[in-house]
């Protein structure tokens, strides 16, 4: 007997094709989604949560990223940043400076002194986490920024994207470390520079931008 090949209809395969370009179409956006913000209203204020990176160590107050940030964006930054401060004090003040604020954003920018007091990362990461769920559940939106570990690479941790990713926030993972890189950015070797501020102020709104907010 002969082989008998069966004919399809014309167009079965279309339905088929048609559900592979769409699942991978749904794929390629998905990955190079930009996690969304609220815009900002010209009179919200915005909360710039932090260690001494935050407060502007290496530089003149009005040269720390929060106040050149404020310049930029035409927004109220309120600079609340503590040299020396690990993220379980970070977390325990937070409650505080959210009542007083009242603020529509936080920028989170916290756990550089957990490295370099060598306490465990993991402990880091969890006080971001609670630090990002107590703002959210007080309504309030964050941006994250994470602090690279003093060591060869000076990159942050992954535990930071992870995060960003696991609560849908925007995240900056690299000033910092292009920061510290440079010696003409920095006035020591973990602070910036007011140029380097500059440099921090300008990438934090570009993601704001990119984001919606402003």
């Amino acid at each position: 007997m002969g082989l008998v090949r069966q004919r399809l209809p014309p167009g079965s395969f279309a339905p088929r094709i048609g559900v592979l370009l769409a699942a991978f179409l749904l794929l390629v956006s998905g990955c190079g989604q930009q996690a969304k913000l609220p815009l900002l209203a010209p009179d919200a204020i915005v909360v710039a949560f932090g260690d001494s990176l935050t407060y502007g160590t290496g530089a003149n107050e009005e040269e720390s990223y929060p106040a050149q940030l404020a310049r930029i964006t035409g927004r109220r930054v309120v600079r609340e940043g503590v040299p020396g401060e690990v993220s379980a004090t970070g977390l325990a003040r937070l409650p505080a400076a959210l009542d007083e604020h009242q603020p529509r954003l936080l920028i989170l920018c916290h756990g550089g002194n957990d490295f370099l007091r060598r306490l465990p990362k993991e402990q880091a990461a969890e006080n971001v986490r609670a630090m990002i769920r107590l703002a959210k559940d007080r309504g309030v939106e964050v941006l994250l920024i994470g602090t690279p570990e003093i060591g060869f690479t000076l990159t942050p941790p992954e535990f930071y994207a992870g995060i960003a990713k696991q609560f849908g926030i925007p995240y900056e993972g690299d000033v910092l470390t292009k920061i510290l890189r440079n010696g003409e950015l920095k006035s020591d070797q973990i602070h910036p520079n007011a140029q380097g501020y500059r440099l921090m102020a300008e990438r934090v709104a570009e993601l704001l931008r990119k984001s919606g907010a402003i």
